[in-house]
């Protein structure tokens, strides 16, 4: 049987809903680069759904609450919301936690039909940071001490250099797969032999006015399919 394929998108969108706007004045420029949301991600998001079983996305912008952080980090909330008075936070820790434990409760109804999960996790990335170009296209993470995890990320990067050999496809990078995020925290909820969660981390100079390369999507919505029916 296949594993039931649960699709993630944490960073979106720059949504900043009219009780937080005061607090994100002179911020637009900051809110429209890659530190307020993934360029693109939401767009590979929606190419890459018709596959999944069960969807979940934030259009939050992370410059308000970190999805891909673990609760309390002291990366959770950013500069611009660290300030923010209690009842301002809380709604945003509600929408965090309700996007957090749907979806775990959506895996665990998987789990308990007898199917694994898979989750695949999407981000995008920028070209250059701190004045260092990432040499990369594609990065594919996933947790060392699981090895379904580097098995599959191995099968799909097979799969995307054959149907795109000049594609620059790269283990753990540009982060670490183990890194605090969304997969972790899952992880820590789930065995080895439930759960496998895997970061998507696309280069954003594929990204057009926040819509992703067709010729990309397609790479990888048909290497994505070809390893989840094992073809």
């Amino acid at each position: 049987m296949s594993p039931a394929l649960f699709l993630s998108c944490e960073h979106g969108g720059i949504d900043v809903p009219e009780p937080y706007r005061a607090w994100m004045k002179g911020a637009e420029k900051v809110l429209a680069s890659h530190r307020g949301y993934d360029i693109g991600a939401m767009d590979l998001f929606h190419r890459l759904e018709p596959l999944a079983e069960a969807a979940v996305s934030n259009t939050l912008t992370r410059l308000l609450i970190e999805f891909n952080r673990t609760e309390g980090s002291p990366h959770w909330f950013s500069a611009f919301s660290r300030e923010l008075p209690p009842h301002l936070k809380e709604p945003l820790i509600d929408a965090y936690m309700h996007y957090r434990l749907t979806f775990r409760d959506e895996m665990r109804k998987a789990l308990d039909e007898g199917r694994q999960v898979l989750h695949l996790s999407v981000h995008t990335f920028t070209p250059e940071l701190d004045g260092e170009i990432r040499e990369l296209d594609i990065g594919l993470l996933y947790d060392p001490s699981r090895p379904q995890e580097k098995g599959f990320c191995e099968a799909w990067r097979d799969a995307i250099r054959l149907r795109a050999p000049g594609l620059r496809v790269r283990m753990n990078q540009p982060y670490k797969g183990n890194s605090d995020g969304y997969t972790r925290a899952l992880r820590q909820h789930f065995a080895p032999s439930e759960y496998s969660g895997i970061e998507l981390e696309v280069n954003q100079a594929f990204a057009k006015k926040n819509v992703m390369d067709a010729d990309v999507c397609t790479v990888l919505h048909a290497s994505l399919e070809a390893v989840l029916r094992g073809t």
